[in-house]
C-alpha cells in the first residue's frame, strides 16, 4: 500500500513538472487567452471543470466573462464560445482552422469512436466520409428515396403507443432505431427485443458517457492510459474494454446483415448497399464505408430519441400548443388521413414546433469539442494551436436577446409576422458549424417532423393524473455529450374513433 501511494506521488510530480517545463518553455505571446476564472499553479482550473450539467457552469462564467472565455486544464487550453456570433465567425468563417477533433482517449482511443464521423481528426478519412453522406442523404433532394420508409415507421410507431401508451419512450427509441436501420443498413426491425436496436441503444448511452467533458480523468491526463490495471482508480479502463466490445459489436453486425443480404441478391436500397455496389473495393474502402455507416446509425439512434422525447415533454406542459396545431392539422387533412411530407408547407405551425422543440431541448449543451489546427488571434485574444473549442449551444439556444422568453415552449416565435420571422433558426446552429456540421441533419429534421405532424394528428397528449392530482414534468437536461430530458410521464390517447381507425388501417 505504502508502495502504491508513493507510485502515485512520483506520477503526479512527473506530470506537474511536465506542465512547469511546458509553459517555461513555449514562447510569449503578445496577445493572451480570452479571459476565464483564475487557476491554481500547475494544474490550472482542474477544479473548476465541471463533471455533470457543464452548460451551467459554462452560463456562470459567460455571464461573468462574456461571449467568449477560457480555462487551462493540466496545460491545456479550452476555450468556451457562448453566442452565435463568435461560433460563427471562428468555425464557419475559419473553419480551415477549426475543423479538427481532439484526442478523446477514453471514448475515442479506448472505446474506439475516433474512427466514427463524430470524433474522426480532419484529414484525408475525415473528406472521404463527408463526401459519402453528401452523395446520399447531403441535401434534402437526396433524402426523398427514404421518405417513404420514414412514413412507414412513424405509422408504425402510431400502433404501437396505441396498444401500449405506457411504453412511450421504449416505443421512441425503437423507431428511432427502425427508421436509421433501415436507411443505412436496409434492415427492418424485430418486434419485440430488436438486438441492433438494443446494441444501438447501449453503444450511443456508452458514447455519450465516455466523451463527457471532464467525465474521466485520463482525458486530461492521457498518460493515464498506461497506468497498469492492478493501480487503484483504474475501474475506468474495465469500463472502457466492456464499450469497446459494443462498439465493435454495433459496427459489424449490421455491416454482415448487408454484405450477406447482397450475396443473396436480396439487398433493399440503403446508405451501405448504395456504397458496396461498387466493384473491387481496397481494404482502406471498405472501412470507410462499414465505419461511415456505423456513425450514421449511431448518431441517427440516440439524437432523434432526444428530440421526440422533449417533443412529447412540451406537448405535456403546454397543451394550448397542442390544440392550435390539432386545428391546422384538421383544417389541412379534414380528420380524413394521416399528414405526409408533401404537406409540409401546408402545416407552418407544425414545422414551427420542430424548430422550437431543438430551441427549447438543447440536443447536444456543449456542442462537440473542436480542436485548433494552428495558432490564431481572434479580437485581441490568442488561440494557439491544439487549444480545445467548446460551443455552449444551450447558451445560444436559451439567450433572451436571441429568444424572449427563453425557457416558454412558443413555436408561434417562427411564425412570420408582417412577412419575417424575427427570431434565429435554430437549426443553424443545433447541427453545428462549419466542416463539423452534422451530415444527417436533413434525415433528422424529416423524422422529427413525421413524429409531430402524425402524432397529433391522432393523439391527445396531457399530464398524468394521480390521486386527483395533475403530476407536472419537470424539463432538464441529462449530462451526457448527447442530453435528452429527465424522466417524465405523460398521458397518450387517441383523439376519437376516427383517429383510431388511422392509426390500424393499413
Amino acid at each position: 500500500m505504502v508502495l502504491t501511494v508513493f507510485l502515485a506521488l512520483d506520477i503526479l510530480a512527473i506530470i506537474g513538472l511536465l506542465c512547469l517545463l511546458k509553459r517555461l518553455l513555449t514562447p510569449k505571446q503578445p496577445h493572451s487567452l480570452p479571459p476565464g476564472p483564475k487557476g491554481l499553479p500547475f494544474v490550472g482550473n482542474v477544479l473548476d471543470m465541471p463533471s455533470e450539467r457543464e452548460w451551467i457552469t459554462f452560463n456562470k462564467w459567460a455571464d461573468t466573462y462574456g461571449d467568449i472565455c477560457s480555462v487551462t486544464v493540466l496545460g491545456q487550453p479550452i476555450i468556451i464560445l457562448n453566442s452565435t456570433r463568435v461560433a460563427v465567425d471562428l468555425l464557419d468563417k475559419r473553419s480551415a482552422t477549426y475543423s479538427d477533433r481532439p484526442v478523446c482517449t477514453m471514448g475515442g482511443e479506448l472505446v474506439g469512436w475516433k474512427n466514427t464521423l463524430v470524433l474522426l481528426p480532419y484529414g484525408d478519412r475525415f473528406r472521404r466520409y463527408r463526401r459519402l453522406f453528401h452523395n446520399i442523404i447531403g441535401s434534402r433532394a437526396a433524402i426523398k428515396q427514404f421518405l417513404p420508409v420514414e412514413e412507414i415507421e412513424t405509422h408504425q410507431f402510431l400502433r404501437r403507443v396505441l396498444a401500449k401508451p405506457e411504453d412511450l419512450q421504449q416505443h421512441i427509441r425503437k423507431t428511432a432505431g427502425a427508421i436509421i436501420l433501415r436507411i443505412s443498413h436496409g434492415y427492418v426491425v424485430k418486434e419485440n427485443n430488436d438486438p441492433f436496436v438494443q446494441l444501438a441503444e447501449k453503444a450511443t448511452e456508452q458514447f455519450a458517457l465516455s466523451t463527457a467533458p471532464g467525465a474521466f480523468m485520463v482525458d486530461l491526463i492521457p498518460a493515464l492510459r498506461h497506468v497498469p490495471t492492478w493501480f487503484p482508480l483504474t475501474g475506468w479502463r474495465v469500463k472502457a474494454n466492456i464499450w469497446a466490445a459494443t462498439l465493435h459489436q454495433m459496427v459489424e453486425q449490421p455491416y454482415n446483415f448487408v454484405k450477406h443480404q447482397m450475396v443473396a441478391g436480396t439487398a433493399p436500397v440503403s446508405f451501405t448497399s448504395t456504397l458496396l455496389e461498387a466493384k473491387q473495393l481496397t481494404a482502406e474502402e471498405e472501412f470507410d464505408i462499414k465505419w461511415s455507416s456505423a456513425s450514421l446509425y449511431s448518431a441517427g439512434s440516440d439524437t432523434t430519441v432526444s428530440v421526440i422525447s422533449a417533443f412529447f415533454l412540451a406537448m405535456t406542459l403546454y397543451p394550448e400548443v397542442q390544440v392550435r396545431a390539432q386545428r391546422e392539422l384538421d383544417s389541412v387533412l379534414g380528420g380524413d388521413r394521416l399528414p405526409t411530407f408533401e404537406d409540409r408547407e401546408d402545416l407552418p405551425y407544425i414545422d414551427a414546433i420542430v424548430k422550437e422543440v431543438l430551441r427549447w431541448h438543447s440536443l447536444i449543451p456543449t456542442g462537440i469539442a473542436h480542436r485548433v489546427m494552428q495558432d490564431d488571434v481572434y479580437e485581441g485574444h490568442f488561440i494557439p494551436k491544439g487549444t480545445l473549442i467548446l460551443t455552449n449551444l444551450y447558451r445560444l439556444a436559451h439567450d433572451p436577446q436571441a429568444y424572449p422568453d427563453p425557457m416558454t415552449f412558443k413555436p408561434e416565435r417562427f411564425i412570420a409576422s408582417e412577412g419575417k420571422v424575427t427570431e434565429t433558426d435554430p437549426r443553424t446552429f443545433c447541427w453545428g458549424f462549419g466542416r463539423r456540421i452534422c451530415p444527417g441533419m436533413h434525415l433528422a429534421d424529416a423524422s422529427i417532423f413525421m413524429s409531430c405532424a402524425m402524432t397529433l394528428a391522432v393523439f391527445d397528449i396531457s399530464k398524468c393524473i394521480e390521486n386527483g392530482q395533475a403530476i407536472t414534468p419537470v424539463h432538464g437536461n441529462t449530462t451526457g455529450t448527447i442530453s435528452h430530458p429527465l424522466p417524465y410521464r405523460c398521458n397518450v390517447r387517441p383523439r376519437s374513433e376516427k383517429a383510431i381507425q388511422l392509426i390500424q388501417a393499413e
